[in-house]
């Protein structure tokens, strides 16, 4: 899942070296935290938080089948 966020986040963005993307376990769900370079950050929004919406919405139903869930934050 950290790759698939990965490689989508670094298609968007002007500094692809600069996409840090980690993975911290939870009691109840997996967190997958975001860094970009900060020019990046609203390429990675999206008008309306549609882009990061959408992402979110791939991840969530690539979980469906690992029974665990997944957040993905941007910071």
């Amino acid at each position: 899942m950290e790759k698939l966020v990965e490689y989508i986040v670094k298609n968007l963005v002007d500094h692809p070296e600069e996409v840090e993307v980690t993975l911290k376990n939870d009691k109840n769900a997996v967190i997958i935290n975001v860094k970009t370079n900060e020019d990046d950050i609203g390429k990675v929004i999206g008008k309306n938080g549609r882009i990061i919406s959408s992402i979110r919405t791939i991840v969530k139903n690539m979980s469906v089948k690992s029974n665990k869930k997944f957040i993905v934050k941007i910071g």
